[in-house]
């Protein structure tokens, strides 16, 4: 049985499609302003594997991700920068895909754009104003009247007359209550703008994703996921819309997770404290490794970022890979799943606790190593694809063990600072490196031992560390 942790209830639940076995599925994307962060990195990764996981349990998986190409920081970005939004948007949607495609999350089944909705938004305002949700300021933005919305603050447990204590409100504001909120903001000169009738404008965030869920999974879906500091006032605000305008139910289960933080204060962008996936990625072995950082804590719970994290990950993702190393090819696939493989399974059913079914593949990997020891080559076989086959579940795993060995170990970023000054060592690519294990292979062969090992040497200094195999084979990996 699959249970997941419902944000509207804060407990855990089976869950229940409402249309077996299809799911619809929706998060919120990125507001495309600037390159993306390990935060971000955190939420796609986590949702990936939700989606993945549902996939495995034998769900037909909707997966809705949309990108926000439109808002206040896009107009301000694009001005400093002497762009159009829409020049500005298409180059770090570009590089969003680039860093998602590294990190190996799979695209979703759609990804729209908040532009190419602005109809559907128009055309829920209406329903809103007609219904008596919604008013037009003396200013001529249309606000959401929050008051005539009583289940407001069931998500997030805010209550509205502490919303209204703690709100602060400019004087001259159209706002009839201090908690009602944008859903058509009227265009200022040289800002981008649609016809609407209440004038030139443009949508408030919150209708977007609203309109956007309901024009691709319906009014009533299965799972709306995001970060938990979108909790309030985002989804609730969507909430409130979409619950007014469709007279419905709206999403069954809320999915949130965590935080990444830095010295134990959330990574943001507001707050200048944030890694973009891009800085990080050239400091690791692979970006592989950064996804299983991700991936070693609970989704829901926060993750603490540092250097030292990665250097941990990249050591527990390596001992997989060393199980695999030259593991024997199995004829077929194996009769039943090992305890581990079972481990696994429960571990992701309950809450997708991937921390719980890493733990499980390293399990494993300690199988198989034990089986390959004691001469057991069948059963090493069936344990290295089943390693293989769950690995892949979670996204990781999806390379050559030789060739994981040939990529450079993390590199803590302050070392890499350190280096910057220092004499460089050789740098040899894979075919010189090849050509000279075949030299002092040759060497040794003759009984030139000298030449062999002035051979090692030097590709020890290069940075290449060698290890001679039964039956004269030598593997190496970089160090």
């Amino acid at each position: 049985m699959l249970s997941i942790h419902n944000s509207m209830t804060g407990r855990k639940q089976e869950f229940r499609p409402i249309h077996p076995p299809r799911v619809g599925m929706y998060v919120c994307g990125i507001t495309v302003y600037d390159y993306c962060h390990v935060g971000h990195a955190r939420c796609y990764t986590a949702f990936d594997v939700i989606r993945r996981w549902l996939r495995y349990r034998g769900f037909e998986v909707t997966y809705v991700r949309n990108i926000t190409d439109v808002d206040d920081n896009i107009i301000r970005r694009a001005a400093e920068r002497g762009q159009s939004t829409s020049e500005l948007s298409a180059h770090f949607i570009a590089a969003m895909h680039e860093d998602f495609a590294a990190l190996g999350l799979e695209p979703p089944e759609h990804e729209p754009r908040a532009t190419e909705h602005i109809a559907g938004m128009i055309a829920m305002i209406e329903q809103l104003i007609e219904r008596g949700y919604a008013y037009v300021g003396e200013q001529g933005d249309v606000l959401y009247a929050v008051s005539k919305y009583p289940p407001y603050g069931a998500l997030s447990g805010k209550r509205l007359s502490d919303l209204r204590a703690g709100a602060r409100v400019e004087v001259d504001s159209a706002k009839r209550d201090a908690a009602d909120f944008v859903l058509w903001k009227r265009a200022k000169p040289g800002e981008p703008a649609w016809d609407s009738p209440w004038g030139a404008g443009r949508p408030g965030w919150h209708i977007e994703c609203s309109a956007m869920s309901k024009a691709l999974l319906g009014t009533h879906f299965d799972l709306h996921g995001g970060g938990m500091d979108l909790k309030f006032p985002h989804h609730e605000n969507e909430i409130a819309q979409s619950c007014a305008a469709n007279d419905g139910p709206f999403v069954n289960v809320w999915a949130h997770n965590g935080f990444v933080n830095v010295d134990n204060e959330k990574m943001s962008k507001s707050l200048n404290n944030f890694f973009r996936v891009r800085d990080v990625l050239p400091h690791l072995r692979h970006p592989e490794v950064l996804r299983f950082f991700l991936l070693s804590s609970h989704y829901r719970g926060p993750i603490n970022y540092s250097q030292v994290q990665l250097q941990q990950a990249d050591a527990a993702l390596t001992r997989l890979y060393t199980a695999l190393r030259g593991a024997p090819a199995s004829p077929s696939a194996p009769a039943a799943p090992s305890a581990h493989a079972l481990q696994f399974e429960a571990a992701l059913d309950d809450d997708f606790n991937t921390p719980e079914a890493l733990a499980a593949l390293q399990g494993l990997a300690r199988e198989l190593n034990a089986a390959r020891a004691a001469g057991a080559l069948a059963e090493a076989g069936s344990l290295a694809q089943e390693l293989s086959r769950l690995g892949a579940v979670l996204g990781l795993l999806r390379h050559n063990p030789e060739q994981w060995f040939r990529l450079a170990a993390a590199i803590p970023l302050e070392a890499a600072v350190a280096q910057a000054g220092e004499v460089a060592l050789e740098t040899l690519s894979e075919a010189q490196i090849d050509a000279l294990i075949a030299e002092r292979n040759a060497a040794r062969a003759c009984g030139d031992f000298a030449a062999a090992d002035r051979i090692r040497a030097r590709l020890a200094q290069a940075g290449v560390l060698l290890e001679d195999q039964p039956g004269g084979r030598t593997s190496w990996k970089r160090a």
